[in-house]
């Protein structure tokens, strides 16, 4: 609660039960929520497959774009749920102005804050009711622990205490809570190190030929750049780059050929990462004339910069 300058915070068994409770708690039978286009998956099925069995709908849009949540917003309408930066193409929205809009018309703000941790933005002073976040990723800073974060007003989190949290069975094993404890006392360190570390690596990757394009928050080619500089801080090592390839064989040989980085989901911990887009395509599905389709997601861990430069060289010579 202190790190995001709220009133107060609990903590939960998953990221997912986060999103769960913080949503759950705010909505009925006949309510409708506006939310961000690509949300998290899970947070996704649970707008798509689980509250409509409740009566509860929701409408996706481009968050770039105030007016898209002004459109969208009916006398129904309970909660907007954000995420900024998301975790893939990070497309962000401007917090106090989507808080504003909906302090204007009674409506509960909650955001994802995984990408960022409250230690480069606090959304709560930004306006926004409700903070969740994975702390699985940054937080945990391990890979060894699975939990989830969320920070609001004290009669906020005395309610979803009681009923979301309890009696859903969503509170968190008292093991877990000894390694978030830990991760804690290096967080700031390990975030100076990621962000330092991912800045030597994308300076490094402009200059390849076999990079297409990048996406970072904080790059000056990042399309929101200037909101970005005005909510973060700093931008942690996740990143998407656009691989110049032919064809998928060529996504993946480069991606398998990373010999110190795991293709696995998540990120956050000490290792290096890589999860190309494709991975979830059928090589009939993929089509090399869409840049998203060769978009390779990276997370950048604790190793030495130079250690994952040497391992980039070696993947492009592959598909030279």
């Amino acid at each position: 609660a202190a790190l995001d300058g709220a009133e107060d915070c609990l903590v939960f068994n998953s990221g997912a039960s986060a999103i769960f409770a913080s949503v759950f708690s705010n909505v009925k039978t006949g309510d409708h929520i506006v939310s961000v286009n690509k949300p998290y998956s899970w947070a996704q099925k649970l707008f798509d497959f689980t509250l409509p069995r409740f009566g509860v709908t929701t409408t996706y849009v481009d968050g770039r774009d105030i007016k898209n949540f002004e459109a969208a917003i009916t006398p129904a309408t309970r909660v907007i749920y954000l995420e900024s930066p998301n975790s893939w193409d990070y497309q962000m929205q401007d917090l106090p102005a989507v808080a504003a809009l909906a302090k204007s018309k009674g409506i509960i703000t909650i955001i994802d804050n995984s990408y960022a941790t409250p230690l480069h933005m606090q959304p709560i002073k930004l306006g926004i009711d409700l903070v969740l976040q994975s702390a699985t990723k940054y937080i945990g800073g391990h890979s060894d622990v699975v939990a989830g974060v969320l920070t609001g007003t004290h009669a906020m989190m005395k309610q979803i205490f009681n009923n979301e949290l309890m009696s859903m069975g969503n509170a968190i094993s008292p093991q877990n809570a000894w390694l978030l404890i830990r991760g804690l006392r290096t967080l700031p360190a390990r975030l100076d190190r990621i962000s330092a570390t991912t800045a030597r690596v994308l300076a490094y990757l402009k200059t390849q030929p076999q990079v297409e394009s990048l996406l970072y928050p904080l790059d000056p080619s990042f399309p929101q750049y200037e909101l970005a500089k005005k909510h973060l801080k700093a931008a942690g090592g996740l990143f998407t780059m656009t691989l110049r390839a032919n064809n998928m064989d060529e996504v993946v040989t480069f991606c398998e050929a990373l010999r110190h980085m795991l293709i696995a989901v998540s990120w956050g911990g000490h290792e290096s990462l890589v999860l190309p887009k494709c991975s979830g395509m059928k090589p009939e599905e993929f089509d090399a004339s869409i840049a998203e389709h060769r978009s390779i997601r990276f997370y950048i861990g604790l190793e030495d910069a130079d250690y994952i430069i040497r391992d980039f060289e070696q993947a492009f010579r592959t598909i030279a």
